[in-house]
This record gives structure tokens, C-alpha cells and sequence, in this order.
């Protein structure tokens, strides 16, 4: 897989042609709406040809392995399907091999370390009976390369039919998937969700389900009824028992706790409620994770940061989601959401207290548009990354790149003569997440939130990660 930024001039047969890619394939996997109307400085995933292959109306996983010559039973395994019925248009598939002329003066060894496979692996899938018998033009089959494991976490908002399709259709690109939100009450029981859609899709992909419980009340999260149960070890027991018996009639396989805006004085009463959490779940088999806000220092100040006990909850709960974006919040001024620069001061701290095998980084599937010059008060809208994609071709202007924070944005001007600011994601932006997914050495990376169209991410993915299930 490649990335191709949109640059003048360009057509999208030109770029198939510099690729040798299919048209049709850089379509679907872009899922581009018209094709003719490309938009200068727009990133686009483009498929490698023998290597990646995206979905068409009519294939099943039989007859694409059949197409490629590969057992489909490879195919699925590669691509971490567990349901081959479960394949959809515009999903793109890695080939579990593909192939190699041998040109004049090459040996099999040499051809291992150009792909970065063993020579036994490559004997191994083309039955070789003589390693040292190569001949100009034999076409071997490459073994993909192995890529690293890592977790990853999609919370989802919508338990409508609308989110239990789209978990049947990204699923297999998650180890969990957290329904969001149960929440606490100040008597101690906890509320309720129509989750069971969302949970049957998760479990259908090997997704463990984690439940969600938050101090969420309203539309926002209470700082005073997170104070009632944390100042209470009675209401606490209470909410253990409820979510007990939740995850055991549901098949949730872990609990995500997300209190935010927690006291300060409430620190250490949230690190008992943890303590007492993981005693009662993680016997019964459960595990247990936090979501935390993002500190870059164990003093930060702020009603947001400080009641959050980076260390603490290191030592005590099985992994921790860093919510590593918001920078660029719907009430405050144009930015970019999660600015790669301020991930790292985030990860730099974090690293020193928590086990890096603990942490999953946080990541933003959307962006923002902001009304232009900003004034205090004011919100901008939340757009996808393929919103933002249609806003810049329908106003005809070029899409920026910034280098120091790695995000896209682009200013346009409506009918209305107002100007505006948007900043969003695109391939480019989230392979600079994975790239420091790796170079941190992290336990994986955690999605916020689902329902946000963003076609060139999952290819993106893939191409950097094999997904621990």
C-alpha cells in the first residue's frame, strides 16, 4: 500500500498508470464519490498491485483466493477473518503472498532479505527441493512480511443497526470494542444500553466487548456524582455487583472506566474503587482498563488532570486508554485534534510511570470546522474525514499539510461570506500515529469514536500492524 498525496495536475488515471494500480481498486478502497474531482493536497491509499487486493461487488473470499491461487484458509488468516461471509466492498485485503521473478545473479538468499522473509519460509511455500537452483524468469510466491502485534480499541456511540453494521464491517481491526456508556448512579445501580446488536457484531469478528462505565449524567460528565460513589465504599460494592452483572448476562469480556473531571481531593478514592474493582472482576476472569486524560506531568493542574494517578493506575488495572486527543476541542480555537508533537509530550511522561506494554494511545476518527475569525462561546461542527475531503472539493481549495503538528487543514470561505478553519485526519496523519505507536513501543492504539468515515485509515492500518485478538 502506498500513500498519494493529490498534487496539480493530477488524474486518477495518471495516478493508476504511476503506480500500475487499477483504477476501479484506488477507487473502492477510497471510497470516492466522483472520481473526476480530485482535491490538491487530499491523501489517497493506493492499493499495491499482486500484493493488496479491494473487494468488488460479487466476490466472496473463495473466489478471490481462487483469482490469486492462495488457499483461502491463508487468505482469512492474514486478514483475521473469522467469518468469510464477512467481507464487504471496498474492504482491502492483504494477499497472503505474492510474486517474484527471479532476475539474472539472484540468490534466494539475497531475495529473503530483500522482502524480509527466511529463506525457509519462501522453500517452504513454493515446495523448493534445491535452494541453490534458481533460474532468470521462475516466478516465486513471497510470503507477507510478519508485522508487529498490537491491541487496538474502538469505542462506539451508536447502538442503532447503523453501528452494528459498521462493527460487522471494521470489526476485524479491533481486539475490543467499547460500547459508550453505561454510567453510575448516586444510589449506587447503574444505567442501561440496547448494546446486545453492537456486542453480537464484535464478538462475530473475535472483538472482545468491554463495557464502559463513566460519571457521565446528562450530556456531560458530573464531577459531583463521581464524589458520591468514590466517597462511599457501600455505593461502590453496589456498582461492582451491577456491572457484574451486566458483563455476565451481556458476554463482555472487560470493563473501561472513564471518570473524568474527578475532584482532586477524590484521587485516592478513585484509586481505591480500582483496587476494589480489579479484586471482584479480574478473579472472575475480566479485565480491567482505565481511560485517562492526556498529563505530561504528575503535578499538571486542572480539574481534567489531576485526580488522574498515572502511576497508580499503572500499577493496578490491566492497560489504560490515553485519551491523546482534544487538543483542537469543539469550544476552543482551530487546531489540530490530536497535533503529533503534543502526543509525544503526553507519551514521554507517560512512558516513565506507566509500563509501556499498558498503554494504548488514543485516536481521533474525526475533525473539526470552525467559523473564522474565532470568537469565545462559539463551537465548530465535527466532520469526518471524508466530510472534510467533500468540503475542500466543493469550495475548490487546496488541502495543507502540517509538518510539526501532522494534520491535515484547509481554510474556505461559504456562501455566506464566512470564513472557515478545518482540521481533520487523513493516511498520512495516522501513519505518523503509527509510527509512534512503534517507536514508543506501545500495548496499541484506542479509536474515538466510530461513525466517522474515514475509508483510508483501515488500509492504513493493516498495512502497519497485525491486530491481537
Amino acid at each position: 500500500m502506498r500513500i498519494h498525496v493529490v498534487r496539480p495536475g493530477d488524474t486518477l488515471w495518471g495516478i493508476s498508470q504511476n503506480y500500475g494500480a487499477d483504477i476501479n481498486q484506488i477507487v473502492l478502497v477510497n471510497q470516492m464519490e466522483d472520481p473526476n474531482r480530485l482535491v490538491v493536497g487530499e491523501a489517497l491509499v493506493i492499493p499495491e498491485p499482486g500484493r493488496e487486493y479491494v473487494v468488488q461487488s460479487g466476490d466472496t473470499l473463495w473466489n478471490i483466493a481462487q483469482r490469486y491461487g492462495v488457499p483461502v484458509q491463508d487468505l482469512a488468516e492474514v486478514n483475521q477473518i473469522s467469518d468469510p461471509s464477512l467481507i464487504f466492498i471496498g474492504e482491502m485485503l492483504i494477499l497472503p503472498y505474492f510474486p517474484h521473478s527471479v532476475q539474472s545473479g539472484e540468490s534466494l538468499w539475497g531475495i529473503s532479505q530483500r522482502y524480509g522473509v527466511t529463506m525457509d519460509r519462501i522453500i517452504q511455500v513454493n515446495s523448493i527441493t534445491n535452494p541453490s537452483l534458481l533460474y532468470v524468469g521462475q516466478v516465486l510466491y513471497i510470503p507477507v512480511q510478519s508485522k508487529p502485534v498490537k491491541e487496538f480499541n474502538a469505542y462506539i456511540t451508536n447502538m442503532r443497526e447503523e453501528g452494528r453494521r459498521e462493527v460487522l464491517a471494521l470489526g476485524r481491526n479491533f481486539t475490543y470494542v467499547s460500547p459508550f456508556t453505561y454510567a453510575i448512579r448516586e444510589d449506587g445501580s447503574i444505567t442501561d444500553m440496547q448494546d446486545g446488536p453492537v456486542i453480537n457484531a464484535a464478538i462475530a469478528n473475535d472483538a472482545g466487548p468491554l463495557m464502559v462505565l463513566t460519571n457521565f449524567q446528562g450530556r456531560s460528565f458530573d464531577s459531583d456524582l463521581a464524589a458520591t460513589v468514590l466517597r462511599n465504599p457501600d455505593l461502590q460494592e453496589n456498582v461492582i455487583s451491577g456491572v457484574l452483572e451486566v458483563m455476565q448476562s451481556k458476554g463482555y469480556e472487560g470493563l473501561n472506566i472513564d471518570f473524568e473531571y474527578v475532584y482532586p481531593e477524590d484521587r485516592e478514592n478513585y484509586n481505591d474503587f480500582l483496587r476494589r474493582v480489579v479484586a471482584r472482576l479480574r478473579p472472575a476472569g475480566y479485565s480491567v482498563s482505565t481511560a485517562l486524560a492526556p498529563k505530561i506531568k504528575a503535578d499538571q493542574v486542572g480539574l481534567l488532570y489531576e485526580a488522574h494517578d498515572y502511576p497508580a493506575h499503572g500499577r493496578i488495572v490491566d492497560f489504560v486508554v490515553l485519551m491523546t486527543y482534544e487538543w483542537g476541542w469543539a469550544g476552543g480555537r482551530p487546531w489540530a485534534i490530536a497535533p503529533i508533537n503534543k502526543v509525544r509530550e503526553v507519551l514521554d511522561y507517560a512512558v516513565k510511570v506507566i509500563p509501556r506494554d499498558k498503554i494504548l494511545m488514543g485516536i481521533p476518527l474525526y475533525g473539526r470546522d470552525w467559523k473564522i475569525p474565532w470568537q469565545e462561546g462559539t463551537f465548530a461542527r465535527t466532520v469526518s474525514p471524508k466530510e472534510a475531503v467533500r468540503l475542500a472539493a466543493n469550495y475548490g481549495v487546496n488541502i495543507q499539510y502540517d509538518e510539526t503538528y501532522q494534520s491535515p487543514y484547509f481554510n474556505y470561505v461559504d456562501e455566506n461570506g464566512q470564513e472557515h478553519e478545518v482540521w481533520f485526519e487523513d493516511a498520512r496523519s495516522m501513519q505518523a500515529k503509527y509510527d509512534t505507536i512503534k517507536d514508543y513501543r506501545l500495548r496499541g492504539g484506542s479509536y474515538w469514536v466510530l461513525g466517522s468515515p474515514f475509508p483510508q485509515n483501515w488500509p492504513t492500518l493493516r498495512n502497519n500492524f497485525y491486530i491481537k485478538k
